[in-house]
């Protein structure tokens, strides 16, 4: 039984497909991050970042003590590796997932995540800072549009590289983009959202959050944190 804490963003999609693809038993923890959940002691615990998603696997492969984990891509490949499902065992195979995978981490979530960020959620609309993020999540789509050209996911089969992929671009909307632009990468992005996994694991997340408008008290809470949240 896998332990997943969750909220409906991005990064907690990433996990719910993960596991909803490998029939992996689960039990999902809501943490409301507008309503600052994510400050509780328990919650700190296993995710000191204070961030979502964050997992406690009760029954790890070696037998021993539960294991915690945070950040959605070390917990897609710890899941990986569990299971041996959704990474190729072989070492080239297993480096083109890897890299894809830091891909997503360092550069399509934080990119896309600014994106939201600056054109939805500040206070202040700054041009130079919009138009900023919107250029360069378009430059990563073209960088996965230009990966799809020849095969039908990421690294051929499906994989832990396509499932952190995938939730970014579903707010392709917000981020000023147009899939058409990109016919590889809407091609794999709507093979995607049609499998049966994929709409379990947003189905959940509907049935978790019924109310996806962040207030303006979710706001002061989720943005401007500094290190006076990060107790002692």
């Amino acid at each position: 039984m896998i332990d997943l804490y969750y909220w409906t963003t991005p990064n907690g999609h990433k996990i719910t497909m993960f596991l909803e693809e490998a029939g992996l038993p689960y039990r999902l923890i809501p943490v409301h991050i507008g309503a600052g959940e994510q400050f509780r002691p328990e919650f700190l615990a296993i995710s000191p970042n204070n961030r979502i998603p964050a997992i406690v696997d009760q029954a790890p492969t070696d037998g021993g003590e539960p294991i915690s984990l945070f950040e959605s891509g070390a917990i897609l490949l710890y899941l990986a590796d569990k299971l041996g499902r959704f990474i190729p065992s072989d070492i080239r195979g297993r480096a083109d997932v890897l890299q894809w995978l830091f891909w997503q981490m360092a550069g399509l979530g934080p990119m896309a995540g600014q994106n939201h960020h600056f054109g939805q959620y500040a206070p202040e609309k700054i041009p130079y800072a919009i138009n900023r993020y919107v250029n360069e999540t378009n430059r990563l789509y073209g960088v996965l549009n230009k990966r799809l050209a020849d095969r039908p996911f990421i690294v051929g089969e499906y994989s832990i590289a396509d499932m952190a992929c995938y939730p970014w671009i579903v707010p392709h909307e917000r981020q000023s983009q147009k899939l058409e632009d990109f016919p590889h990468l809407q091609r794999w992005f709507l093979e995607i959202k049609a499998r049966p996994a994929t709409v379990k694991a947003y189905a959940r997340g509907k049935d978790i959050n019924t109310s996806p408008t962040v207030s303006e008290e979710a706001r002061k809470v989720l943005f401007g944190q500094t290190a006076a949240v990060v107790k002692s």
